[in-house]
């Protein structure tokens, strides 16, 4: 199984993206996860959606050969950062590569409520986008407190309890993707 993992952060550091690490280390045995690198996106334009820019071809190309995607998401201003939206609008135009996709949502924050406003927020975005998404209930993917519970030297996430938790919602994940 082949799935995408789009990080709404830029920050090298980003504990959303170590967020995705994780779970690409924890399931080689399971699935293939590339992690997709927004930087190379320049900004949605209208004017070139038609006869976009090589990374945006390549970008929607994998997004397209996925069977699911992953979208990890921090909280900013209580929202998506731009730079997802940004990809988001990208894959929404033209040959519109989401439609029917299984998609979930996951993200880490600091705080004590995780990233649960950008989650609704995007989930509002993907229900516009027609995607397949993952039900919530159950699944909610909000990892609270994300500097006490990732490892500051590896990045990865070493809670126990959050790790078999986010162990068990990527297994019904690819569950949801092979139906």
């Amino acid at each position: 199984m082949k799935l995408v993992a789009i990080v709404g952060s830029l920050r090298k550091d980003s504990y959303n993206r170590h967020l995705a690490a994780t779970i690409q280390e924890r399931n080689l045995d399971k699935f293939d996860l590339e992690i997709l690198d927004l930087r190379v996106l320049p900004f949605y334009n209208q004017d070139e959606e038609n006869n976009p820019p090589q990374s945006v071809v390549d970008f929607k190309r994998k997004v397209n050969e996925a069977d699911g995607v992953i979208i990890i998401t921090p909280e900013y201003n209580w929202s998506i950062p731009g730079v997802l939206k940004n990809a988001l609008d990208w894959l929404s135009r033209v040959d519109k590569v989401l439609i029917g996709k299984p998609v979930m949502t996951a993200g880490a924050a600091t705080g004590l409520m995780g990233t649960i406003r950008a989650q609704l927020h995007i989930r509002q975005i993907l229900t516009a986008m027609q995607v397949k998404l993952f039900p919530p209930a159950g699944n909610e993917i909000l990892i609270n407190q994300a500097s006490i519970k990732f490892d500051p030297e590896s990045g990865r996430l070493t809670d126990e309890a959050t790790v078999q938790f986010v162990d068990e919602v990527i297994d019904r994940f690819v569950q949801f993707v092979a139906e």
